[in-house]
């Protein structure tokens, strides 16, 4: 099969040839529609806490068509019935994490597109329990951002956000624009978006956020009072990079929240006594349950949510390498799919 892999920082991606991954008993082997690219893939492929391994194939945010299903999982799904895959391997064992239906807390679990190979791929091969339908209703291309919103819908949920709240988030890319959304969802009484893109600012409008604000022109604390007339409840995180913690506890109220959504590679430091002077919160926030992407797929086989002002960009094998590297930089971009497939399925009713 096409696949797109890693060899080592500071390469592109090599599109290549590679075997075709083979269907175990408890699997289902998909045909990869589409798949996103994900802040933490580029993470992965930079200087940081790690780097995944020379030969990685990475991809996790996946639109896809069953294909095969292993002799254990039949019954459970049928060969043409559309997918996507919660990219989480764990061991099933380990009792209050995998039994409890918190798997990508075991610490056996390998993240697909990490330790094993992912969706930047014709076929991607998924442990059946992973595995979960799509209504009619939901495009493939929605499909390939179940995963982000997911990630959105948890860490509001784990937020213990209160009807009413006004929320600051950092960041427009597709998790803060995902934790706008629902934080707009779940009743907040003001959701303000910190971005410096300009056309970020602009989707956020159409991502729940009541108000958008530049960081370049004045400080964020002080345009937020103005909109919303104090200090944000609640922060969410959502960029990830050095030093942006202490910024959010320092910017907080008595009592105040930050929701540590972004993910920063590096060594950071906090000064304690400026959170313990507000009796602050600070939530450090890891992907999804199994539910909640259940309920994402949901919401948009509802109609409920529309994602599909995050997508800029979908790209095929040849054009991913230069689309991936620019993401490290990005400009105008917010979502970049992979499209391995030429059929997509539209929306229709049911």
């Amino acid at each position: 099969m096409k696949a797109a892999v890693f060899h080592g920082l500071g390469k592109p991606l090599s599109i290549e040839t590679v075997p075709d991954p083979v269907c175990g008993p408890g699997d289902v082997l998909m045909k990869v529609n589409y798949c996103g690219i994900c802040g933490s893939d580029l993470h992965a492929t930079q200087e940081g806490v790690f780097v995944v391994p020379d030969g990685t194939i990475l991809g996790h945010e996946v639109a896809a068509e069953v294909i095969e299903v292993g002799k254990d999982a039949k019954g459970l799904f049928k060969v043409g019935e559309r997918v996507t895959t919660i990219p989480v391997n764990a061991c099933a064992n380990c009792g209050r994490t995998c039994r409890l239906g918190l798997g990508i807390h075991c610490p056996n679990n390998q993240i697909t597109g990490f330790g094993i190979p992912g969706a930047y791929a014709e076929y991607l091969r998924a442990d059946a329990h992973h595995v979960l339908k799509l209504s009619n209703a939901v495009t493939d291309e929605e499909a390939a951002m179940v995963e982000p919103l997911a990630v959105g819908f948890h860490a509001v949920e784990r937020s213990g956000m209160k009807p009413g709240a006004n929320v600051l988030v950092l960041g427009a890319g597709p998790i803060g624009l995902s934790c706008a959304l629902f934080a707009h969802f779940a009743g907040a009484r003001k959701v303000v978006v910190s971005e410096m893109a300009p056309s970020r600012r602009a989707r956020a409008l159409n991502f729940g956020a009541t108000h958008t604000i530049d960081p370049g022109e004045a400080l964020v604390p002080e345009q937020f009072a103005s909109i919303a007339g104090g200090a944000p409840d609640l922060i969410f995180e959502c960029v990830g990079v050095k030093g942006l913690i202490q910024s959010c506890i320092e910017m907080l109220p008595p009592f105040g929240k930050v929701v540590v959504v972004g993910v920063c590679m590096q060594p950071d430091t906090i000064v304690p006594i400026s959170g313990i002077l507000k009796e602050a919160a600070v939530q450090f926030v890891l992907g999804y349950s199994k539910r909640d992407f259940e309920i994402v797929i949901d919401l948009l086989a509802a109609d409920r949510v529309d994602p599909m002002p995050m997508l800029t960009n979908k790209v095929d094998f040849a054009a991913l390498p230069a689309a991936f590297e620019a993401l490290r930089k990005p400009t105008d971009q917010c979502k970049v799919m992979l499209k391995t497939s030429r059929s997509t399925r539209r929306r229709t009713q049911g």
